[in-house]
C-alpha cells in the first residue's frame, strides 16, 4: 500500500512493508461527525500498561508506529468521557480506526 487513505493521512516514504501501523480520526459523533483536534490518543499495550500518547491534529488523526499484537487507543479528549477502543497491529497492515466520541 502506499500513497494515502481516502481523506486521511499521507504513507508517502513510509514503507508500510516493514512497519505495523496504526492509525485513524477522532470525531465527534462518529463516521461523517466533526473531526476533534486537540486531544490525545494513547496507546495501550495488552495489559493495559501505556506505551504512547499522541495529540489528534486539526483533523483529528492521530498515527503510531507499534509491535504486531493487540493494543487498545485509549481517546481523551474535551467535553467527553474516555473512549477504548481495541485494535490489532501487523507488519505490512495500515491498521485503521475511526474513535466516536
Amino acid at each position: 500500500m502506499c500513497g494515502a487513505t481516502k481523506g486521511g493521512l499521507s504513507l508517502d516514504g513510509i514503507d508500510v512493508a516493514k512497519e505495523a501501523i496504526i492509525q485513524g480520526q477522532v470525531l465527534r459523533g462518529g463516521e461523517g461527525g466533526e473531526p476533534v483536534g486537540n486531544a490525545y490518543v494513547r496507546l495501550l499495550d495488552r495489559t493495559g500498561e501505556f506505551t504512547a500518547e499522541v495529540p489528534t491534529s486539526a483533523s483529528g488523526h492521530f498515527r503510531f508506529f507499534a509491535g504486531d499484537g493487540e493494543w487498545t487507543l485509549r481517546t481523551l479528549a474535551p467535553k467527553a468521557d474516555p473512549v477504548d477502543v481495541r485494535i490489532a497491529a501487523r507488519t505490512g497492515v495500515v491498521a485503521e480506526a475511526v474513535v466516536a466520541i
